[in-house]
């Protein structure tokens, strides 16, 4: 029996760059807190887990936007997860039935029956999913299954201080999505747009963002795609190829056959 939808909206704008989330989805998720003991920074601002993997599970972004003097320029901060499309890729690959969609509209991955065959990260658009080194299975996000069904709210979004995270029903989200961003409309950033909050984009995403500038800048396809929008494409080539295959063959066979006369 499905449940009322639920999901993530992720303000950007008042991330801080803490990584309480990050933290809170290790320690809930007993997760390693390093991959083969590495835990360096990345050369890459402050950023020392780098991007979603099997072990990383949410990512702070930190994106800096500086002019070459230095004198003008602005962070960006962004807590990056899972997105738990509507339409998701991975479920559509995923060659053994490990990857489920729950009664909440979230997107899981059982690792009992991940067979590790990495479909499912070929298939992701947005890079989230990857091999977990330890249990040599596909990991992600779970949006904390195991907490929400029992009512409570995923580690991440019970430990952000700033309330950047945001956990709940799609429906009241989305109204508090829009509420914000008129807000910042209206206070002149003009750049402040919703992504993921609506059905054109793989059917919606159920952890969805507000950002200040274009998607590209954190790191994010700006029009991601199903593998299922090229099977059409890659089909009808398929069918061309073997019509040809199929003409030469005769005429090889026919030519054979004079020859032999």
């Amino acid at each position: 029996m499905m449940a009322e939808p639920m999901g993530f909206f992720t303000d950007t704008t008042v991330c801080i760059g803490c990584k309480a989330c990050e933290v809170a989805c290790k320690e809930w998720n007993q997760l390693p807190a390093t991959n083969g003991g590495r835990n360096t920074l990345s050369g890459d601002s402050y950023d020392n887990t780098r991007r979603l993997d099997g072990i990383h599970w949410r990512h702070v972004k930190f994106i800096e936007q500086f002019s070459m003097d230095r004198r003008e320029g602005r962070w960006l901060m962004m807590s990056d997860v899972c997105k738990h499309c509507v339409r998701a890729g991975c479920l559509e690959v995923c060659p053994t039935g490990a990857i489920i969609r729950t009664e909440f509209d979230t997107v899981v991955i059982q690792s009992d029956a991940c067979n590790g065959c990495r479909n499912c990260i070929g298939a992701c658009p947005f890079g989230v999913i990857d091999i977990n080194p330890v249990s040599g299975t596909a990991q992600k996000c779970t949006l904390c299954y195991d907490r929400m069904k029992v009512g409570l709210e995923p580690a991440c979004a019970k430990a952000c201080p700033t309330k950047s995270i945001n956990f709940g029903p799609i429906v009241d989200l989305k109204k508090m999505a829009r509420t914000r961003l008129g807000e910042l409309q209206r206070a002149g950033e003009t750049r402040a747009a919703l992504y993921g909050a609506d059905e054109e984009m793989l059917g919606g995403l159920n952890s969805f963002y507000l950002l200040v500038d274009k998607p590209e800048a954190y790191g994010l396809p700006p029009d991601p795609k199903l593998p299922s929008r090229n099977l059409k494409g890659s089909a009808t080539w398929s069918v061309l190829g073997a019509v040809a295959l199929a003409l030469v063959s005769a005429m090889n066979f026919r030519n054979r056959g004079a020859r032999d006369v």
